[in-house]
């Protein structure tokens, strides 16, 4: 099978700065994949390069095996979801929807009609009349996705579509966004730096950091597994553990990683464990997360909120089994 976005060792440099450095990428038809690092990592100026708003110094981008350098953006197959929406406060939803239609010379009726159709795909089906300004923020991000799904594009791109939604709905819309491809088989490429984003809605997700691809994989993979001390630590929360501590642990004397909810109260046959000091408390709903003091670190554990814990300054040992303790790469 055609792979619908390929990347063959691509690098973009402004000035010094190498914004994407090497990379090579290949993302299936209908996957929906996650672009996930912290800022300026390298991960927008891939989708950028995706999508002709940029183009690589070196190297080369393939859509669904057609070389993509030099190709403008509106030649190619693809339509972006932007943060800020980019919304045309003068016109009604229905021609913001169909708006891409409308410059490609598709007569008004069968624009309209195919707009509506976007819409009731977005659940705003009967908003076509409003304006922007009469939506709530979550609307006017369906609208925004409405507006590329009209074109059919064979790759939607997604740039931090989410971030200006507050908790509540933005965890709402990551289910929507996930069922939605799904049902269209698209292939989605999402960028974000919310892990949590990236994990729940993705098949596969690229960790980035200073313009390269530190690792891949599967959202279950890059978690339980993360191969660097940068992936353990920006993935989720963890422990990253001295070589001389998980030598004391494991008798093998290496960076490990060890996640703070891999750590329990109970002790059990073959279970590996920590002792040290209770520093601080806190409760955070379903958990309570501990900070414990052992030796020159600070270990800290995810304990369930009703857990009977020591106070502040006392002594707590924790359990967890062997194999929650993940080498991790030296040099990382």
């Amino acid at each position: 099978m055609t792979a619908a976005v390929t990347f063959r060792s691509v690098s973009r440099h402004f000035g010094a700065v190498k914004a994407v450095d090497s990379v090579d990428l290949e993302i299936a038809e209908g996957e929906f994949f996650a672009m996930l690092g912290p800022s300026g990592s390298g991960k927008t100026t891939c989708l950028r390069l995706i999508a002709g708003f940029e183009q690589p110094d070196g190297g080369e981008i393939a859509i669904l095996g057609t070389s993509a350098n030099g190709i403008p953006p509106w030649k190619r197959n693809v339509n972006t979801v932007f943060q800020d929406y980019a919304l045309f406060p003068h016109m009604t939803i229905l021609d913001n929807v169909a708006y891409g239609l409308m410059v490609r010379g598709i007569d008004k009726a069968t624009r309209h009609k195919a707009a509506e159709e976007a819409l009731d795909l977005v659940k705003l089906g009967g908003y076509g009349a409003r304006r922007t300004g009469q939506l709530s923020g979550g609307q006017r991000q369906r609208v925004a996705l409405a507006r590329a799904l009209v074109n059919k594009p064979s790759v939607l791109l997604l740039d931090e579509p989410l971030g200006a939604l507050d908790l509540k709905l933005r965890e709402a819309m990551q289910e929507e966004l996930k069922g939605l491809q799904k049902r269209l088989g698209i292939t989605f490429v999402l960028v974000t730096h919310d892990q949590a984003e990236a994990l729940s809605m993705a098949d596969r997700v690229a960790v980035f950091n200073e313009g390269r691809i530190v690792q891949s994989g599967a959202p279950e993979d890059i978690y339980n597994r993360p191969k660097t001390r940068f992936v353990a630590d920006f993935v989720g929360s963890s422990n990253i553990l001295s070589p001389s501590l998980s030598e004391n642990l494991s008798g093998v004397r290496r960076w490990t990683s060890l996640r703070p909810e891999a750590l329990t109260l109970e002790p059990g046959n073959g279970r590996l464990s920590l002792t040290g000091m209770v520093e601080a408390s806190s409760f955070m709903g379903a958990v309570r997360r501990i900070a414990l003091k052992v030796g020159d670190s600070t270990i800290h554990a995810n304990l369930p909120a009703g857990a009977a814990i020591p106070d502040d300054g006392q002594t707590l040992t924790l359990h967890f089994a062997p194999d929650a303790l993940n080498p991790l790469e030296d040099a990382a």
